[in-house]
């Protein structure tokens, strides 16, 4: 009597390439049921029965009760009973259950992640029954390579990690307390105070990054510009020419700047002291998933969804490791030489990865940052032609990034020739590549400068120079931009690798913010001012931050869920009872701006047949149809 043993993975994709990795001869049956696929793998005297989910096929849903706050009360029901878009959904969670009917054992092969232990929980709790997860065991892998599939089912644990799926149907659970309860305390609070209706949301993770965007835009608005000046002394020597700038570079006092111009004007110059030294610049480490969306940002302003996507299309692919990664190491179990041997059949890698394989050894530079679940990302050395322009050019920088954290330290020469002119200090620095290094390995993403000097020596004298005086002005600091407020968020610990990126999503599709540097809008400032003035521990990056180190301690077994739950609720009914409170105010506050943001946005400017009008998008109120029209027309 054959084993059978289902097989539970989180994507069609995914699960296509385990059953191949897994079967005997390398070639599973593939089966569609109601245009789902599925495979059957002989494995030994084992028969495999590899499904696949699409990501999550639960989500959590008001249990009864109507559309009001607060609401306390809910229950994990499948995705398309809240999407009805989702229909597709119903259609997997129906195939599996069929799958799952007389087998003998379950397997978790879903992504090594806390989302990966979610999904595979729900799959088994939901479709298969409880007595499932007493017998389920667990696949863990970072790449979706048939050596690592294998090594995966060959170690499989003997049980589902528990403390992990805790620690997931947490942090879900936390956010739809809290997105639910404020989002329809704003919501309703603005429909009472102004009788319009319009969706609004806010959040454990969304307050305090909106908070980031309002300071930051605070800053901005308040910054009163200083006037400063720059000396500078244009020479030439040599034939070339050559500006030195005067050793102070900044002089706040325009009398003071004028009388150091004047001190040296018609005087020679001499020079005075020549230092030198070389900088040794040690590789880089490999990227996890925000160094890699900073550097993507960087070179292609591609957003950081883009970049996850493209990530994650790669991974699917068995081209690169796990991309959700908060490591920067890269441990020694990676068959690093057979990678390089993958890459040197890639035309656009051969030359470098073939020069690496000359190596004695290849040890990568180690970044200080890991992650328990999965090294830092890498490409797996499998070859595919065929890509698009996004996933190529992300590609190419993961794989040229891994090839450079093991190379050699470039070594770059740093020169300051420092001259008196009048008695006055002027200097110029010069700076120039000696060797490469790992720099070459990383071309065209290494950007560095390079200035040759002439040949000065000391005591060289040079006639007048020309003397100029730069009016200047400090400037406020930069909006953040998408790739930028990753890291704000990644820096102040709110968030997962996972979700900051929706939350930016949302902050737009709210019209919270535009553009990309990100602007506040005039909403977005009336939700801040009018959460600051009546519930400021929404917008707490303490608050949040203390529920996310919650997370991590239910994920090592330290904390319960329910107690993380309870603190949840405790803190939001205190919170929800101060809104409900001042709901017209508060109301009354985000409406306002409400109306401003909605003219705003119906505007499409001035009319050009009458000149007088403003072209507005108009909704019909018996269709519900949009149509643009004349605003002097259809107000008379």
């Amino acid at each position: 009597m054959r084993k059978r043993i289902l097989v539970i993975c989180e994507k069609p994709k995914a699960a296509r390439r385990i059953a191949e990795a897994l079967d005997d001869n390398g070639r599973p049956e593939r089966n569609y049921d109601n245009d789902v696929p599925y495979h059957i793998v002989t494995r030994g005297d084992e028969t495999l029965i590899v499904v696949a989910a699409l990501g999550h096929l639960y989500t959590i849903s008001q249990k009864g009760g109507k559309w009001t706050y607060p609401s306390f009360e809910y229950h994990w029901v499948p995705m398309h009973e809240v999407d009805k878009r989702n229909k597709r959904s119903k259609r997997f969670i129906e195939v599996i259950r069929k799958r799952s009917k007389d087998v003998d054992d379950y397997v978790n092969a879903c992504d090594f992640d806390i989302e990966g232990s979610l999904i595979g929980y729900m799959v088994l709790q939901k479709i298969c029954g409880s007595h499932s997860l007493k017998k389920a065991e667990r696949m863990r892998f970072s790449t979706l390579t048939t050596p690592d599939i294998k090594k995966a089912w060959e170690k499989r644990a003997a049980s589902l990690d528990f403390h992990l799926i805790d620690a997931g149907r947490g942090r879900h659970e936390v956010d739809w307390l809290f997105g639910i309860n404020l989002s329809r305390a704003l919501t309703l609070s603005v429909k009472k105070a102004t009788r319009q209706y319009r969706t609004l949301s806010i959040g454990r993770v969304q307050g305090p990054t909106l908070n980031f965007i309002k300071e930051k835009e605070d800053t901005i608005r308040s910054f009163v510009p200083k006037p400063y000046w720059e000396i500078n002394a244009e020479i030439l020597f040599d034939g070339q020419k050559i500006t030195l700038a005067y050793e102070k570079k900044r002089i706040d006092d325009e009398d003071e700047a004028t009388s150091i111009v004047n001190s040296c004007r018609g005087k020679n110059g001499v020079i005075t002291e020549i230092i030198s030294r070389e900088i040794k610049i040690p590789p880089p480490s490999n990227f996890n998933l925000g160094d890699l969306q900073r550097a993507v940002y960087s070179e292609y302003k591609y957003s950081p969804r883009a970049t996850l996507q493209a990530a994650e299309r790669l991974y699917l692919n068995a081209l690169i490791s796990y991309p959700r990664t908060s490591s920067q190491k890269i441990p020694p179990s990676i068959d690093i030489p057979e990678i390089m041997r993958g890459l040197s059949e890639y035309d656009r890698f051969k030359e470098h990865a073939s020069q690496l394989l000359l190596k004695p050894s290849l040890k990568p530079k180690q970044g200080k940052k890991d992650d328990p679940a999965h090294p830092a990302i890498h490409p797996t050395g499998q070859v595919l032609t065929r890509l698009s322009k996004t996933d190529l050019n992300v590609f190419d920088l993961i794989c040229k990034r891994f090839m450079a954290s093991l190379g050699a330290p470039a070594v770059r020469e740093s020169t300051l020739v420092k001259a008196d002119i009048g008695g006055h200090r002027f200097n110029v620095a010069g700076i120039v590549t000696k060797e490469p290094g790992w720099m070459s390995l990383n071309r065209p993403y290494v950007k560095v400068e390079e200035k040759t000097l002439p040949r000065f020596k000391v005591k060289h004298s040079f006639q007048p120079p020309c003397l100029n005086v730069l009016d200047r002005f400090t400037k406020p600091p930069r909006r953040f931009s998408s790739s930028s407020l990753l890291k704000k968020m990644e820096d102040e610990m709110i968030g997962t690798k996972a979700t900051r990126v929706d939350v930016i999503e949302t902050l737009h599709k709210r019209g919270y913010v535009k553009g990309d540097p990100l602007e506040i809008t005039e909403l977005g400032l009336a939700v801040v001012g009018a959460l600051s003035r009546y519930n400021p521990e929404i917008l707490s990056v303490e608050m949040t931050r203390l529920l996310e180190n919650d997370m991590v301690d239910i994920g090592k077994g330290d904390k319960t869920l329910d107690e993380m739950i309870k603190k949840t609720i405790d803190f939001l009914d205190l919170t929800l009872s101060n809104i409900r409170s001042n709901e017209e105010d508060f109301g009354s506050e985000i409406g306002r701006a409400l109306g401003y943001h909605t003219h705003k946005t119906m505007a499409l400017g001035s009319c050009p047949k009458c000149k007088t009008g403003e072209i507005r998008l108009i909704q019909n109120r018996k269709t519900g149809k949009r149509f643009a029209g004349c605003s002097s027309f259809y107000t008379t």
